[in-house]
């Protein structure tokens, strides 16, 4: 059995079925030691990993399995495995992942033909390999993730002369991860104390609370990490899910179930937008490097600008609610999903930057990286995609909209914490006087704003929409929505007309 992004022992249909077989079964997890070169990997996702797969090794041990840990490449430690035991069969799940994963899954199909060893992968979630069309993606999505959980084995037969492998500290692997606030606790048990957390009080306000990065924190699911790597699946959340609704739709007006009934069926949509965007993925795997319509990549040509750059990374740029966002998800390793599209979204529109630059970074910090919703979002939030609409974030808004009084501005920028409300927005606003007053001099304690966020900011909305009526463009757009698009008929109707 060869984990990837499955790090769990319940409906994992690869365990599943390997621990029926006859045959003494290995249990292996591989650390691709070619990730930590990738500009989109860092220390906090791979410390994340092994304390996942710690928890995992102590759930497979009791079922009498064992663990192999191997830091390198695959083959060689099947072909090392082959030496020793003679590998009939094996078992994995489907990942979708960046080119990079798909070659190394080639590579082992390639070896077990070599060898003829049967490779078996079973599908995860609600994506689904080798979809001829996105029209009826939703069907055959929805029937696999309302599909009855695969039980969990109840014991594992292993080789009787193999002990599992220590997982090692991520420092013996010569890697650095930064700490976080607030880090979620790993492993599959967590990932449902997590899920029953939000079901039985979390989510009550989820549906308005989602949107601001105070209330946010707590009325998230906060399940990202867990099915980043796999300690949970969108069936398991779907079932315990649809349970809740059942029981808020017997007794809406009992106290455990009171304001659910709205905030769960926000919660469903976004599961299926979970989905949707790793099938994108799942199609092109190159969605970090290549823009899924490039003749409009080719026309919105971005240098790349350090001071601008730097200043959007560190949370430096002189708008105090931006900056907030981007030093609690430095320091969080999690924002939430609005957070997320407006950081991006200043980074194209108002900075006019390269999104894949931006986007790597973005992905350093995300703890829950999923390249499939990452690079997907990075996309549209940069308006390269030709299909979505460009969404344009005013910081200023947001910041009076999501932070009215300033409480998250001066938890995470310092700087300001004296300000009083009137200028806590725009505080370069406030006289000399004031400045000293509430001891926040603009230009000296916190930067003048960068540009002019309004004007820069519609400036790029502008060439935008300029470049999306570019007929190559136009006509790249339709071939984008065939494969990628949703099917909701006001999207059809856009891209059709």
């Amino acid at each position: 059995m060869w984990f990837k992004r499955d790090l769990r022992i319940s409906d994992n249909d690869a365990l599943e079925k390997a621990a029926k077989q006859k045959n003494p079964l290995i249990c292996l997890y591989n650390l691709d030691e070619e990730r930590l070169d990738r500009k989109d990997v860092d220390g906090i996702h791979i410390k994340w990993e092994l304390d996942c797969l710690e928890q995992l090794k102590f759930e497979l041990e009791k079922l009498g399995g064992k663990l192999i840990f191997n830091f390198g490449n695959i083959v060689h430690k099947l072909e090392e495995i082959n030496i020793s035991y003679g590998i009939d069969t094996i078992y994995s799940n489907e990942e979708t992942g960046l080119k990079w994963s798909w070659d190394r899954d080639k590579s082992v199909s390639e070896w077990s033909k070599k060898l003829n060893v049967k490779y078996i992968e079973f599908p995860t979630n609600g994506i689904i390999r080798r979809l001829k069309s996105r029209d009826n993606w939703k069907k055959y999505r929805d029937k696999r993730v309302n599909h009855d959980i695969t039980p969990t084995p109840i014991e594992i037969n292993s080789p009787s002369d193999l002990n599992s492998d220590p997982i090692p500290e991520i420092e013996e692997l010569g890697i650095f991860a930064r700490e976080l606030i607030n880090r979620p606790k790993p492993g599959e048990k967590s990932a449902f104390e997590t899920l029953f957390s939000f079901l039985d009080e979390r989510g009550r306000g989820y549906r308005k609370g989602m949107s601001s990065p105070i209330s946010a924190e707590s009325m998230c699911s906060r399940l990202s990490p867990y099915l980043s790597v796999g300690c949970i699946t969108i069936k398991q959340i779907i079932y315990h899910t649809k349970r809740k609704q059942r029981k808020v739709k017997q007794d809406p007006r009992s106290s455990k179930n009171l304001g659910f009934s709205t905030s769960l069926s926000s919660f469903q949509s976004r599961l299926a937008w979970h989905c949707h965007f790793i099938q994108r993925l799942e199609a092109e795997p190159t969605l970090n490097d290549i823009a899924i319509n490039p003749e409009l990549d080719k026309i919105l040509i971005k240098d790349f600008d350090e001071q601008k750059f730097n200043a959007w990374k560190n949370g430096m740029t002189g708008w105090p609610f931006f900056d907030a966002c981007m030093r609690y998800l430095k320091s969080n390793g999690w924002i939430n999903f609005r957070m997320r599209a407006m950081i991006q979204s200043i980074a194209s529109y108002t900075l006019w930057l390269p999104w894949r630059d931006t986007g790597n970074v973005l992905a350093k910090l995300f703890l829950d990286y999923e390249p499939g919703i990452h690079w997907s979002q990075v996309q549209m939030q940069s308006g390269v995609t030709g299909i979505n609409s460009v969404r344009a974030y005013s910081v200023i808004k947001q910041s009076q909209d999501q932070d009215p009084n300033g409480v998250f501005i001066r938890r995470w920028v310092h700087e300001l914490r004296h300000v009083p409300d009137e200028f806590i927005h725009e505080p370069w606003k406030m006289t000399e006087v004031n400045q000293k007053k509430y001891n926040c001099e603009i230009g000296l304690d916190y930067p003048l704003p960068i540009i002019n966020e309004n004007d820069s900011r519609k400036l790029g909305i502008a060439k935008t929409y300029s470049a999306k009526r570019d007929p190559a463009v136009k006509l790249r757009s339709k071939i984008v929505y065939d494969i990628h698009g949703s099917r909701r008929k006001s999207n059809f109707k856009k891209i059709k007309n």
